[in-house]
């Protein structure tokens, strides 16, 4: 280990002196596609269960912010208004411009293939296209080519084979039932490229923990495709490096965007430098992933940034990292019933996996501290309203639990629950220290000032296919009754 990697051991993303570490967004961007417009860059991930595909923006790959969302519910089957589709919804989509217009293409594991198109990555965008019902599929990635054909590469559920569909020009449509273009180890997460008058699939195989990216090579979009591994742990640290993005700068420099499977956290954006040897992209450092490096060369630099993560509740819209587990009821939440605040409605639930209008947003980085200030002058008797994570199976959440006449501070980690003081009906403010090492904790407080520990640690985990994630939360086991507002949530992420 070199000085400056020992130096920088605990920081992530831009590090200054012109200079990032990996990853550059350590939060679950899972299966990231990006591109380049001009100076801008756009990223898309998938989300699966979560509401809405995030566009992310960059003007240097290492600095991001969130600009817009391509949807904000699935209204494909019932399961993702039953409570019923974790793991599924979204699985790895692509972002591809073409003719003055984004499109981003995903397949659901069940439904089928889906997309959607703007004139601006901020939206409107258009209402989900059906391109095609069919279960199995996954990973889909358009290609419009040089001579006005538009194809469609998609790999199966189970990872392979790729299989190459001709396209309509509009995106809207498939044109024949495919042909087989590989068949490998795991093969999946199809990107298509041509540079050179080379067809080039981009892809991940050998699975998430433990796989490398592969790039297949070809004159002709059909094959016969040459092989090459162009990226693999080696003797780093970073398991399974693949299942990205490649993008080529003004400058002439390209880049690739991947994922590492990080446990509770999710899988997490590394970004690798691409260097073009006999018409084949080496990444990163001979074919291994890089830790510390220098920025992309894009002739100007920008300010350090992450997504957004707090939320004030004073805006009409809600920001754009929040996601909703499943989709969300319109009607039972509110940022206008009492402005400056979030209105969660109880619905009727047994558990917090059932609870619907639970608000998400992604943890960033291994340590943080999240606030949260609640009212429960409206809360009713059998509802428990607070602040959560989502992850793995067991119940994490500290939150205000109305009985039939009070009103008490409630824990549960790990599955246990803890009971804390009676309250009086009021503002409340409730608090977790994140450290995914093991040590995340729960606090609530009665002045904003004075905090206390409540429950163990939570013990967070990966689950669904999705990172940990941090929520509030409204749910009442005897009725459809009772109302919290969240007045703000601050979140500090602790680099």
């Amino acid at each position: 280990m070199t000085f400056s990697e020992e130096f920088h051991n605990n920081v992530w993303g831009d590090i200054g002196n012109n200079l990032y570490k990996n990853p550059v967004l350590n939060a679950d961007y899972s299966d990231p596609d990006i591109i380049r417009i001009d100076s801008d860059f756009y990223m898309v991930c998938s989300d699966f269960h979560y509401m809405g595909i995030p566009v992310l923006h960059s003007k240097d790959l290492v600095n991001w912010t969130i600009v817009g969302q391509v949807y904000d519910q699935l209204n494909i089957h019932s399961r993702y208004d039953e409570m019923d589709g974790y793991g599924k919804g979204s699985w790895a989509p692509a972002l591809r411009y073409h003719d003055g217009r984004f499109y981003v293409y995903f397949c659901t594991p069940d439904e089928g293939l889906y997309m959607s198109s703007a004139e601006q990555p901020q939206g409107p965008w258009t209402p989900l296209h059906e391109v095609k019902r069919i279960s199995g599929w996954e990973d889909p990635c358009p290609f419009w080519d040089d001579d006005g054909n538009a194809y469609l590469g998609h790999s199966t559920v189970g990872a392979g084979p790729i299989i190459i569909h001709r396209m309509s020009a509009d995106g809207k449509q498939l044109l024949d039932e495919g042909v087989i273009a590989y068949v490998g180890k795991i093969a999946e997460g199809t990107k298509i490229y041509k540079r050179n008058n080379y067809y080039y699939l981009v892809i991940p195989e050998g699975g998430v923990e433990k796989g490398w990216q592969t790039v297949l090579r070809s004159a002709n979009i059909y094959g016969p495709y040459e092989r090459k591994v162009v990226l693999q742990t080696g003797n780093t640290d970073v398991n399974g490096p693949h299942q990205g993005g490649l993008v080529e700068l003004e400058s002439g420099e390209s880049w690739f965007m991947h994922f590492q499977s990080a446990g509770a956290l999710g899988r997490v954006c590394h970004l690798q430098p691409v260097t073009w040897v006999d018409d084949w992209p080496l990444m990163g450092n001979e074919g291994e992933p890089v830790s510390i490096y220098n920025k992309p060369n894009v002739a100007k630099f920008y300010p350090v940034t992450l997504p957004q993560a707090s939320d004030e509740f004073d805006a009409p819209e809600l920001g754009l990292q929040w996601q909703w587990n499943h989709n969300p009821v319109r009607e039972k939440w509110s940022l206008a019933l009492r402005p400056g605040c979030l209105s969660l409605t109880a619905m009727k639930a047994n558990n917090i996996y059932q609870a619907r209008n639970t608000l998400t947003q992604k943890l960033m980085g291994k340590y943080g501290a999240i606030t949260v200030k609640m009212d429960t002058r409206h809360m009713q008797a059998g509802q428990t309203a607070g602040l959560c994570y989502l992850g793995g199976k067991e119940e994490n959440w500290v939150a205000a639990a109305a009985g039939a006449n009070s009103c008490r501070i409630k824990a549960v980690t790990g599955g246990t629950v803890y009971y804390g003081p009676e309250i009086k009906a009021g503002e409340v403010w409730l608090k977790t220290i994140v450290d995914l090492d093991g040590k995340t904790e729960f606090y609530f407080s009665l002045n904003g000032h004075d905090f206390y520990r409540l429950g163990g640690y939570c013990m967070l985990k990966e689950g669904f296919w999705k990172g940990a994630r941090v929520g509030l939360f409204s749910y009442n086991t005897e009725a459809a009754a009772g109302r919290a507002d969240f007045d703000y949530f601050h979140y500090d992420v602790f680099k």
